[in-house]
C-alpha cells in the first residue's frame, strides 16, 4: 500500500490550546522537547544509582542497564526515519513515547537485573524513534528561515537535561529509592502523550522508501555482539570461546552491514553520505569524542560511590559543574564560531579535554572533592567549545534533501560510540572489580588502578578525537559560518 501525503498546512496555523491561541509550530516544540528532554535526562539520570542497583541485585554486570538502553537506541534510530515516512510522524512519535513511558513504568517494577536490562531495551526501542521523528516534525513546522531558532529549541533539553540528570538521580536514589529515577518520568511522559494526541498532526510521505530488512539485520547484530563480546570479555576471558565467537560473528555483520547497504537502492543507513568529506570527519570526531565524554561520565560515579562511600545525592553534586561548564563554553563557542572557525575550536576543544582527563589518573580515594568538581568544570568547558562547532558543521555540505538520512547516520553513529565508550570503559572496571560491591582495603587499591586506566583510555579518545578534528576544513563549513555571523 503507498502512503499519501497529509494535507500540507503553513508553519504559523494558529490553533486552540486550552483556550491560548497558538501557532501550530510551538505545539509540535512543547512536545517535541518533552520527550527529548526525558530522553536525553535517561541517560544520565542512573548513572549514579548503579552501585545501588549492583547492591540490591547482588551483581557486577550493572554496567548492562546503560548499554542495554544505548544499544537499544542505537539499533532503533536508523528505522525511525523509515518508520515515520512510511505511517506517519505522529503515529511513530506517540508509539515511540508510549513504548518509553511504558518501559519507564516497568523498569521501577523490575525484581531482577535481568528484568531490568530487559526494560531498559524496551524504553531504549521508544527512545531511539523519539529523537530523529521528533526533529523531522521540528524542522517540517519551521520554515527554513527559522530553522536556527528551532536549533536553540533543541539545545534546552540538550543542555538541561544531563546537567539535572546526576543531581536528580542521586537526590531520588539517596532520599527515596532508585526505582523512583524510572518512575519519575512516568507524569511528564503521559501529560506529553495526551497533549500529543490531542494537537499534533498527521504527516506521511508518498515517496516513503521500501524497507531495508538485511540492513536493520546486520547493523543491529553487528553492535549488539561487539559490544557483548567486549563487556563479557573480562569476566569470560578474553580468549574464550563465547567472547571471540560473539566478536568474530559481530565484526562479520559488520562487514555485511556496509556491503549490503553500499549496494541496495534504499539503504537504511545510507553509508554513500560518507563520502561527503565534512560529514564524514564530524562523525568520526563525533565517535571518538563521545565514547569519552559520556564514558568518564560512567565512570566517575563508581569511583565516587564504591570505592570513596560517597551516597549517590553526593555523587551527582560532586559530578554537577561539568554542566556549566558545557554550558558557559557552549554560549562562548557559538560567538566566536564564525571568526574562529571549527577546525580550531574542534581540535583545541577536544586536545584541551584530553588534558583535563588525564588529570583525573591522579585521584586518590581522599582527594579533595572541590579539587574533583573544579576538574569536572574545567573538562565541560573544553568539551563545551568542541559541541557546538561539530552540531553546527556537521550538516554544513549536506543538501536539505538529504538531511533526514544524514541525520539517521549521525545519530546512529553517535548511539554506536556511546556504546562502544561505556563498554571498554566498563570492561576494565569488571576486570580490576571496581563494580563490585562490598569491596575490602586491597580491593579498593586493585579497583583504583583500574579506575585510573579507565580514564586514561578516556584521554585516548578525546585526543583521537582531537587528532581528525585536525583535517576539517572551515571553507566546507562556510555557508554555516556566514550564517552564524548574519546572525
Amino acid at each position: 500500500m503507498t502512503a499519501t501525503a497529509t494535507p500540507t498546512h503553513s508553519a504559523d496555523d494558529i490553533i486552540d490550546v486550552l483556550g491560548i491561541k497558538m501557532a501550530y509550530k510551538w505545539v509540535v516544540a512543547i512536545v517535541y522537547v518533552s520527550a527529548l528532554f526525558l530522553d536525553i535526562l535517561d541517560t544520565t539520570i542512573v548513572n549514579v544509582a548503579l552501585i545501588s542497583m549492583g547492591r540490591e541485585f547482588q551483581t557486577d554486570a550493572v554496567e548492562w542497564v546503560v548499554l542495554g538502553y544505548t544499544l537499544s537506541l542505537a539499533v532503533f534510530i536508523p528505522t525511525s526515519g523509515w518508520l515515520g515516512d512510511r505511517f506517519g510522524t505522529k503515529k511513530v512519535f506517540m508509539f515511540a513515547l508510549a513504548a518509553f513511558t511504558f518501559g519507564s513504568l516497568a523498569c521501577g517494577f523490575s525484581q531482577s537485573i535481568g528484568q531490568l536490562i530487559t526494560f531498559r531495551v524496551l524504553q531504549g526501542v521508544g527512545g531511539g524513534m523519539l529523537t530523529p521523528v521528533g526533529i523531522a516534525m521540528l524542522f517540517r513546522a519551521f520554515p527554513p528561515a527559522e530553522r536556527a531558532k528551532a536549533s536553540t529549541i533543541i539545545m534546552i533539553p540538550t543542555l538541561v537535561a544531563p546537567a539535572m540528570g546526576p543531581v536528580l538521580g542521586g537526590l531520588i536514589t539517596t532520599n527515596f529509592h532508585w526505582r523512583w529515577i524510572f518512575w519519575v518520568n512516568v507524569p511528564i511522559a503521559l501529560v506529553a502523550l495526551w497533549f500529543g494526541m490531542r494537537y499534533l498532526r498527521e504527516h506521511k510521505e508518498p515517496s516513503a522508501r521500501h524497507f531495508d530488512p538485511l540492513g536493520f539485520i546486520f547493523s543491529g547484530a553487528a553492535l549488539a555482539l561487539i559490544v557483548y563480546s567486549l563487556s563479557e570479555g573480562p569476566r569470560s576471558g578474553w580468549t574464550s570461546t563465547l567472547v571471540l565467537g560473539t566478536g568474530a560473528i559481530g565484526l562479520l555483520c559488520a562487514v555485511l552491514t556496509v556491503v549490503v547497504e553500499l549496494r541496495v537502492p534504499n539503504p537504511m543507513l545510507d553509508l554513500r553520505l560518507l563520502s561527503n568529506r565534512m560529514f564524514r570527519q564530524c562523525n568520526v570526531v563525533s565517535f571518538f569524542s563521545i565514547a569519552s565524554f559520556l564514558g568518564v561520565t560512567f565512570v566517575m560515579p563508581i569511583y565516587l560511590q564504591n570505592l570513596r562511600g560517597m551516597s549517590a545525592l553526593a555523587s551527582g553534586l560532586t559530578t554537577f559543574p561539568q554542566a556549566f561548564g558545557v554550558m558557559a563554553s557552549s554560549l562562548i563557542a557559538g560567538r566566536v564560531y564564525a571568526t574562529v572557525g571549527p577546525r580550531r575550536l574542534m581540535s583545541g576543544g577536544f586536545f584541551a579535554a584530553g588534558i583535563a582527563i588525564s588529570l583525573y589518573t591522579a585521584l586518590e580515594i581522599d582527594t579533595n572533592l572541590w579539587l574533583i568538581r573544579g576538574l569536572m568544570l574545567l573538562r565541560g568547558l573544553c568539551m563545551g567549545f568542541a559541541f557546538v562547532p561539530m552540531q553546527a558543521a556537521s550538516y554544513a555540505t549536506i543538501p536539505p534533501s538529504q538531511n533526514g538520512r544524514a541525520s539517521s547516520l549521525f545519530s546512529t553513529g553517535r548511539q554506536v560510540g556511546v556504546s562502544f565508550g561505556v563498554a571498554v570503559l566498563a570492561s576494565v572496571l569488571v576486570s580490576y572489580g571496581a563494580l563490585s560491591p562490598g569491596l575490602d582495603a586491597a580491593g579498593i587499591d586493585h579497583a583504583l588502578s583500574g579506575v585510573h586506566l579507565a580514564f586514561a583510555i578516556a584521554v585516548g579518545f578525546a585526543l583521537v578525537a582531537a587528532f581528525f578534528a585536525l583535517f576539517i576544513r572551515d571553507e566546507d563549513a562556510k555557508a554555516t559560518m556566514v550564517a552564524r555571523s548574519r546572525a
